[in-house]
């Protein structure tokens, strides 16, 4: 069986939520039997497939990006030819531009839509987009959501729900690199034994801002791994407040990530709106046995993160809830690895790659009917 995946973003060029799902979902149904393709965008696209991860990536010219859409003439052609070739093609949603070319090319093969996030913030955009969104996954034989809580909370989602199923998204805990003890003292050396971890890309829907605010109170350290178009702006902030218990280490190799998930005290993931449709950050602390702290929004944030039982679950855009989770964490040290202990269980039950491309597998056998 040959899928063909679709995205403007992939690992490794960029890292966030989205490309690693799509690399998780590629690499463990590899051993199912599935031949995955990856046609993706990029700045400096490579003339020839990539072998990636047990899949292949081919990559088209990024031609410029609105409203962070990107577009790309040279992937309609591409996307035409392996289109051709796949039995079943795997759209990942939002990316308008991808709903272009659907309806341009009119791929007739079954098509399935992993539903990671509504569109939250370009309002008038979106109302200019709206009749190709309807059209687009009005067209797909079946749409994906990431949790339960995103079905429900979706006006989107709940119109299409007679073609709707939930597959969480998974990890393999073995594709994560075996940190060494000496790697993970490093970290506890120069950030304290206790210290709460976030990781992710700095865009507005994080609530970073509130997370700095939290610290002025909460005076525990907190490791920041990522970078983004807010990063400026952020680390502004902490030299305004004097903050000595922020500390910004960029982006990292999958060793040093997992030496820090190992070697933290516990997750702090303040996003505050919808855009953050599930939190991949918040599993991995759970795959650790990582006490959480996240906010409820409405999303599969609080799918991973039951609050009171693997970590706190604060309102958004409160600084001051936030400091006072991770201060009763902090105090409560056993309370704190008891919910990591629960979180890692959750994890194995819910949360597996393993669970995740069995799912998929099936469904791509339904839309074959095989």
């Amino acid at each position: 069986m040959k899928v063909l995946h679709f995205y403007k973003n992939s690992l490794p060029e960029t890292v966030g939520g989205i490309e690693q799902t799509i690399d998780q979902i590629a690499r463990t149904t590899a051993a199912l039997g599935i031949e995955n393709t990856f046609l993706t965008l990029s700045n400096s696209p490579s003339e020839r497939p990539t072998p990636l991860h047990g899949y292949e990536l081919i990559t088209a010219k990024r031609d410029f990006e609105l409203a962070s859409n990107g577009f790309s003439w040279q992937s309609i052609n591409l996307f035409k030819g392996l289109a051709a070739k796949a039995d079943v093609i795997h759209y990942h949603f939002p990316w308008p531009f991808a709903d272009f070319i659907h309806h341009w090319t009119l791929p007739n093969k079954p098509c399935v839509v992993t539903y990671h996030s509504d569109i939250v913030r370009q309002k008038l955009l979106l109302q200019l987009y709206r009749p190709l969104k309807l059209r687009f996954l009005n067209s797909v034989d079946h749409i994906v959501a990431t949790s339960p809580n995103y079905l429900q909370t979706s006006s989107v989602l709940q119109s299409f729900a007679d073609k709707t199923s939930v597959i969480p998204i998974g990890l393999d805990h073995q594709t994560y690199p075996k940190p060494c003890a000496t790697l993970i003292n490093y970290y506890k050396q120069c950030f304290g034994e206790q210290f709460f971890l976030f990781i992710g890309a700095f865009r507005y829907y994080k609530g970073l801002k509130f997370l700095i605010e939290a610290a002025r109170e909460a005076p525990y350290p907190i490791v920041i791994v990522g970078s983004g178009p807010l990063e400026d702006e952020l680390k502004a902030d902490t030299l305004k407040y004097q903050l000595k218990n922020i500390f910004f280490v960029g982006q990292v190799s999958e060793e040093n990530k997992s030496a820090l998930l190992e070697a933290c005290y516990g997750i702090i993931f303040p996003s505050h709106l919808r855009s953050e449709a599930f939190g991949v950050t918040l599993l991995e602390g759970a795959m650790f046995s990582k006490p959480l702290i996240s906010c409820e929004i409405g999303t599969g944030t609080t799918y991973i993160n039951i609050n009171q039982e693997t970590g706190i679950v604060t309102p958004p855009a409160d600084p001051k809830a936030l400091a006072n989770a991770m201060t009763w964490l902090w105090n409560h040290p056993e309370e704190a690895k008891k919910m990591g202990e629960r979180a890692r269980k959750r994890y194995e039950a819910l949360f597996t790659a393993k669970r995740m491309s069995q799912s998929y597998f099936e469904l791509y056998q339904k839309l074959l009917n095989y």
